[in-house]
């Protein structure tokens, strides 16, 4: 019997970018929404001055890429109007044939530990708290910590780098702007790439909508 290749993770080359892309997309293919950006958001995150090489990832099995994760810098405003650097993760995506066989974490692992060692403070993303919370993440309300529109957000969570790294941090979370897609330039991108049909209403999808609408602003909390 063939033996299936061992997975590797490895920085992420130039070279590779197209291929990463190709993962993204097919991951979120019609997950979160029908088609999906995600693939672009990777393309002009590489651009951006927040963008964080040192943490571009790669998993490989054999000769391909089937996972990738990448990061941006964003920001804490504290309660005390103090500015926090932090990191926000994603997209991480895994191509579907590989996923359950905790790809998604190894990327998570690798660059959590390099993140640590380039100084950062904490790893914020939005996600569904059914897989991130395995992942070595916890709500970000335990530490006070909400969204830009000071919401409490069930999907908002955060992975301290060091022991009491968000035990000061109370306030408001800001994404780069970065990740604001404009969506007809992602339309547009999303045309060099093989047509893929568009479905709506998918259970993915409904599970995205139930759980972007768990938030609650701080003054009810």
């Amino acid at each position: 019997m063939e033996e299936t290749p061992q997975i590797i993770v490895r920085p992420t080359r130039p070279s590779d970018y197209r291929d990463t892309e190709f993962v993204i997309r097919e991951a979120f293919w019609n997950h979160y929404s029908p088609a999906c950006n995600e693939h672009y958001l990777a393309h002009v995150m590489r651009g951006c001055p927040d963008f964080v090489r040192e943490l571009d990832y790669a998993a490989i099995c054999g000769d391909r890429i089937v996972g990738n994760v990448v990061y941006l810098k964003s920001q804490l405003i504290t309660d005390q109007g103090e500015r926090q650097e932090v990191l926000s993760l994603g997209p991480i995506a895994v191509l579907p044939e590989y996923q359950g066989r905790g790809i998604g974490r190894m990327l998570i692992e690798e660059t959590r530990g390099i993140a640590r060692g380039l100084g950062f403070r904490a790893i914020f993303l939005c996600g569904d708290p059914d897989y991130y919370t395995r992942a070595g993440f916890v709500p970000a309300e335990q530490f006070g910590i909400r969204t830009a529109e000071n919401n409490y957000f069930i999907a908002l969570h955060a992975c301290e780098l060091y022991p009491g790294a968000l035990a000061a941090s109370s306030g408001r979370y800001y994404e780069s702007p970065i990740y604001l897609v404009d969506e007809a330039a992602a339309s547009e991108y999303d045309k060099a790439f093989p047509p893929k049909p568009v479905l709506r209403d998918t259970p993915t999808q409904r599970r995205f909508q139930q759980i972007s609408a768990m938030q609650r602003k701080a003054e009810e909390a």
